[in-house]
């Protein structure tokens, strides 16, 4: 091999690395700003309760389970529309003490609007207010 076939090889393995490096840099930078923009959404749903829909809203009934899973309450509640995610639903269950020994989950059907905030709906299921055509 002579030299300049030596020198185009260095060169070339050096714009190689440094492409690489680049390329892994700007896989990290994507990364992290997806994960802060995502996570900062996620905190906000958490700590600021906001009603899915304005007034008047719509009701609508859902019917839990006696001692069924806070997690499991989160999903039909996101599926039914009233919240926007079932993980901060459980995060605000665990601050609103929903779901623990001293406000386990009452079974019944309740009566929920889409302009609640889920504070709202965390108090109204754990006080257990129903629907109408339930006990309370």
């Amino acid at each position: 091999m002579s030299d300049t076939t030596r020198e185009i090889n260095k060169v070339t393995g050096t714009i190689i690395r440094v492409s690489w490096k680049l390329i892994v840099y700007a896989v990290v930078a994507l990364l992290l700003y997806e994960g802060i923009t995502r996570g900062y959404a996620f905190g906000h749903d958490i700590f600021s309760s906001s009603a899915m829909a304005s007034e008047p809203g719509v009701d609508m009934r859902v019917t839990i389970k006696d001692d069924e899973e806070v997690a499991d309450i989160g999903a039909a509640l996101e599926k039914a529309g009233v919240i926007k995610s079932r993980y901060a639903f459980v995060i605000q269950s665990i601050f609103y003490d929903y779901g623990s020994s001293d406000h386990p989950v009452e079974g019944g059907t309740y009566l929920l609007n889409n302009s609640m905030t889920s504070k709202e709906i965390i108090l109204a299921l754990r006080e257990g207010i129903k629907d109408e055509a339930g006990e309370e």
